[in-house]
C-alpha cells in the first residue's frame, strides 16, 4: 500500500464494532434479569452453559425449537416500535416446546441489522428478555450482527431458539388421545405473531390504512397497536395444568390456524371436530376478513382466529382445565370433541 492510498476499515464498509461492544453492555443486565436455577456464568462467552441437573429433572429428554417474529417485523420497522416483538419471538418458541410437555429452560437470539443503533438494539433484546422473564426461561446468549448491502439502516430480523426439558415419563405427544375427549380452546386477543404477510397486504395496500387510524370502529386501538400488540406467553399455565390434570394433547395454533396444527397431535384413528360458535372471534380477524373481503375457510388457515393454544383431556376435566387457566390469566373454553376418524380436524 502507497501512502497516498486510502485505508480501509470495517466501519468503512457498514460495520460497527465499537457501536456492537457498546449494545453488549447495554444488554447485560437485561439478560442477567432473566436468570433461573441452572444457568452458569453470563453473557459474553463464545457458548451459554447450563447445569441441567440443577433444574431439578430424573430422567430428562432435552427438546429444542427455533423460529423467528415473520414480517411482523416489517411493521415494527414501520411504527419505530421494537420494544415488544422480542415477546413475541420467545412466544412461538416456548409455546412450541410446551405442546410436548416441556419447560424451557434457556433462550438465544439472534438479531441481524442493517445499521447498529443501540437504541434499538436494547429494545429489541429488552423484548426478549421480558418474554423469558414470563416463560421462566433464561436468555443465556444470542448474536447480533450488521448486514450492510443485505439489509437497510433500520431493517432487521429477529430469530431464536429455545431448549427444554420433560421428564421422559411426562412427555404429551398424543397417544393417549380418544375419542370422547374434549379440546379446550385458549384465548388469543390476537394476531400473536401469525399471517403478517395477509394482514399487512389487507391493511396496507388493499384498504390503504396508516399505523395511526383507529384499527376498526369503536376501537381504542389504532392500526399500529393492534397489530403489534404482543403475543400471549401460555406455557406457565399449560405446564401447571400439566401437573395437576390428564393432559393428552396440545397444538400451538400458529400459521396454518387450527386446521393446521391440531391435526399434528390427533391419532391416525380419530378426527377433532370444532364448533366455531363457542367463542368470540376477536374484532381485529373480522376486521381483516371485512376489508380483505376473504373467505372463512382462508381466515381459518391463515390466522388463529382468537384460539392461541388447544388442549386435550377427558370430558370430566374440562371444567378444571378451563378454571385453571383462567386463574393464570387465560380464558379458556371448550370448543369441541373428539371423535372417530382418520386424524382431520373439522370446523364447523
Amino acid at each position: 500500500m502507497t501512502n497516498e492510498q486510502a485505508s480501509a476499515s470495517y466501519k468503512d464498509s457498514g460495520v460497527d464494532i465499537e457501536a456492537g461492544e457498546a449494545a453488549v453492555e447495554r444488554i447485560k443486565p437485561l439478560v442477567a434479569a432473566t436468570n433461573r436455577p441452572g444457568v452458569m456464568g453470563s453473557i459474553g462467552g463464545f457458548g451459554g452453559l447450563f447445569d441441567i441437573a440443577a433444574a431439578g429433572y430424573d430422567n430428562p429428554l432435552l427438546v429444542s425449537a427455533t423460529d423467528g417474529v415473520g414480517t411482523k417485523a416489517l411493521v415494527a420497522t414501520m411504527a419505530g416500535r421494537f420494544d415488544t416483538i422480542g415477546i413475541d419471538l420467545v412466544a412461538m418458541c416456548v409455546d412450541d416446546l410446551v405442546c410436548q410437555g416441556a419447560e424451557p429452560l434457556f433462550f438465544l437470539d439472534y438479531v441481524s441489522v442493517g445499521a447498529l443503533d443501540a437504541d434499538q438494539m436494547e429494545a429489541l433484546v429488552g423484548g426478549v428478555a421480558e418474554g423469558c422473564k414470563q416463560a421462566n426461561c433464561a436468555l443465556v446468549g444470542g448474536e447480533m450482527a450488521e448486514h450492510p448491502g443485505v439489509m437497510e439502516p433500520g431493517e432487521f430480523d429477529l430469530v431464536g431458539f429455545s431448549v427444554g426439558a420433560v421428564n421422559q415419563s411426562d412427555v404429551i405427544d398424543g397417544d393417549r388421545v380418544e375419542v370422547g375427549d374434549v379440546i379446550v380452546g385458549i384465548s388469543s386477543p390476537n394476531l400473536r405473531s401469525n399471517g403478517f404477510s395477509l394482514a399487512r397486504k389487507i391493511m396496507f395496500e388493499m384498504a390503504g390504512r396508516s399505523l395511526d387510524d383507529q384499527a376498526w370502529e369503536g376501537s381504542d386501538q389504532t392500526v399500529g397497536d393492534a397489530l403489534l400488540d404482543p403475543s400471549v406467553i401460555y406455557t406457565p399455565a399449560i405446564l401447571a395444568a400439566a401437573k395437576s390434570l390428564d393432559v393428552r394433547a396440545v397444538a400451538h395454533i400458529t400459521g396454518g390456524g387450527l386446521p393446521g396444527n391440531l391435526n399434528r397431535v390427533l391419532p391416525e384413528s380419530a378426527d377433532a371436530s370444532i364448533d366455531t360458535t363457542t367463542w368470540g372471534v376477536p374484532p381485529i380477524f373480522t376486521e381483516l376478513q371485512r376489508l380483505g373481503n376473504v373467505e372463512t375457510a382462508e381466515m381459518f388457515r391463515t390466522f388463529n382466529m382468537g384460539i392461541g393454544m388447544v388442549v386435550v383431556v377427558p370430558a370430566d376435566q374440562a371444567d378444571a382445565l378451563c378454571d385453571l387457566l383462567l386463574d393464570h390469566g387465560h380464558p379458556a373454553v371448550t370448543i369441541g370433541q373428539i371423535t372417530p376418524g382418520s386424524g382431520l380436524v373439522h370446523l364447523s
